[in-house]
């Protein structure tokens, strides 16, 4: 027999829910989650991993976040949750807040109207892979699809080094003269080298999918048992049947797995492998790909000693692109603002750096949004931004098409703050020429796939739309961290005069106040001559580089 979701969320998360406010202290402590090397992590009130945060929809969350790192600026941001009327609480740092200096507390407020499946984590200075990262659960009393019981599954890569320590060799050209990003030491499901879930005859399961890797898409497939995809990145979807899907960083997945009528007398793994084709050193010495749990139909049983298997890692997984909206939104236009995104990977400020229509992202020293707060009338003119925010104005109920024409050898996360969009088209890998030509080649979906992070193929290009209702001031970027850190980021300034009807709470700006950042005026911090750039960030910081040989032999 079938419970209703909404008696679940009461039954099992009525201690989550019923205040909605959270106290959390982030600070260092040593973790093995792999169980092959200890190594410091960013944890929450002496909690990892950390813990999931859960709300109902229409609830007001409230977050006083503590910074109890010591050695190190944080910042939160809300993966997925469009902050509609909210725009500072988005959190990524120098575009909707200062950074939280050591020993300060921030609060984040904001309702919750979007059912589904989203995360939190650090958006600062490459921070999260370090393990500032959990899951953000937004039950739904009307939800679609019935289930008896909901898991949480995690995928995430893993480093046995601290991401600070790798970044400068990284982006260091002499040291790593090809540009490779560091390749994950490990897989994890939910922080751990294997995780087990208890299954009872004939129950069906919702499951939860989240990636919060730094770096590595997954593969995901449960052994003998079909997934039904009902969500994808906070969206229903039309019920899809498969048997594998392609997860990249930051995306979601909502599945139901139904169990089998009778008890089988046996156990079933499933596995979540790392995609290889994203390492450039790949076959890397002792690097295991899979990381492998278990549908426990029987405690007494024994575990199976086998796993399912991928005879590609390119091919045979469902299509997200064929996914259709249970709300059936049609086709988005006409397209009132096209912005064309080209992509590259080179040498930038003597670094290997990605570059968006030939500008490598550089932090301003005035958050974006407190700029567009500031600034009046300037608002609506990109450059009071500054050139290295790669800042693109669109007006109100604007309809945007973004197209991304990726000129790097690799696939990349697009993700984009503020909205979820439809996805017009995809090309192919190693499209011939790699940009959009403005015309579709194929007749575009009546209904797309709505998400919040969709991949862009290597070599190939990706188009997009979405209606600008939610002024603010919105992250465009790469979910591959090392690609964030090294400038694949731009900033979209959505309705800037709208959004100066918007304020910013007394204690963000002391955030700023304490670490003495400015936060009034242009890019450079001159308030009385909004063009006036001088002194404005025009390279990212030096880093000084050492040995590197892009892991690919682990210690």
């Amino acid at each position: 027999m079938f419970y209703n979701s909404y008696l679940l969320v009461i039954l099992h998360y009525v201690l989550y829910v019923s205040a909605a406010t959270y106290n959390w202290n982030v600070g260092w402590q040593t973790e093995n989650p792999d169980g092959l090397q200890p190594r410091p992590v960013i944890a929450i009130n002496g909690q990892w991993p950390p813990p999931t945060l859960y709300a109902n929809v229409g609830d007001t969350v409230t977050i006083y976040l503590k910074n109890g790192l010591g050695n190190e600026t944080t910042g939160m941001h809300f993966h997925g949750l469009f902050q509609n009327g909210t725009a500072s609480m988005d959190g990524p740092t120098q575009v909707t807040q200062c950074p939280i200096g050591p020993g300060e507390t921030f609060t984040y407020t904001f309702q919750v109207n979007q059912p589904g499946t989203y995360w939190y984590h650090s958006h600062n200075g490459g921070q999260y892979p370090d393990g500032f990262r959990g899951a953000l659960i937004i039950h739904d009393p009307s939800i679609p699809y019935q289930y008896d019981k909901e898991e949480v599954l995690v995928l995430s890569d893993w480093y046995h080094s601290q991401i600070p320590d790798l970044i400068p060799g990284f982006l260091s050209t002499t040291a790593n003269p090809h540009g490779a990003e560091p390749v994950p030491n490990s897989a994890l499901l939910n922080d751990n080298p294997t995780t087990s879930f208890s299954i009872r005859p004939g129950k069906t399961y919702l499951f939860r999918i989240i990636n919060v890797s730094n770096f590595a898409s997954f593969l995901l497939k449960f052994d003998q048992h079909q997934m039904a995809i009902i969500e994808v990145d906070g969206v229903y979807t039309v019920k899809q049947s498969t048997d594998l899907i392609y997860i990249t960083a930051g995306q979601r997945y909502s599945v139901l797995i139904t169990a089998k009528a009778t008890a089988p007398g046996q156990n079933y793994a499933f596995v979540g492998a790392m995609d290889p084709d994203m390492f450039d050193c790949y076959p890397c010495s002792n690097v295991p790909l899979n990381a492998t749990g278990y549908l426990v139909y029987d405690s007494s049983k024994p575990l199976p000693n086998s796993e399912p298997t991928f005879p590609s890692y390119t091919s045979g997984f469902y299509d997200d692109f064929s996914l259709v909206p249970y709300d059936k939104q049609p086709l988005l236009g006409p397209v009132t603002k096209r912005i064309t995104f080209n992509v590259e990977s080179g040498t930038y400020f003597n670094q290997n750096r990605f570059a968006i229509n030939g500008n490598s992202y550089v932090e301003p020293k005035v958050p974006t949004l407190y700029t567009v707060l500031d600034a009046g009338h300037e608002a609506t003119n990109p450059a009071i931004y500054g050139q290295y925010a790669n800042p693109y104005i669109i007006s109100h109920n604007d309809i945007v098409e973004i197209v991304v024409n990726n000129g790097d050898s690799g696939g990349h996360p697009i993700h984009m703050h503020g909205h979820n969009f439809q996805m017009v088209e995809r090309s192919p890998p190693f499209t011939t020429p790699h940009k959009y030509s403005g015309t579709p080649t194929t007749t575009p979906p009546a209904t797309p796939v709505r998400r919040d992070v969709m991949k862009v193929q290597a070599s190939g290009y990706l188009v997009y739309r979405f209606r600008a209702d939610n002024p603010g001031v919105w992250a465009f970027h790469c979910h591959i961290d090392w690609h964030l850190t090294a400038g694949f980021f731009a900033t979209i300034i959505e309705a800037p005069l709208a959004l100066q009807a918007q304020s910013i709470p007394a204690n963000h700006i002391q955030a700023c106040k304490h670490q003495h950042l400015p936060y009034r005026g242009n890019a450079a911090g001159n308030t009385h001559n909004y063009t006036d750039l001088t002194g404005a960030n025009n390279a990212p910081p030096v880093y000084n580089t050492g040995a590197y040989c892009g892991n690919c032999k682990p210690s």
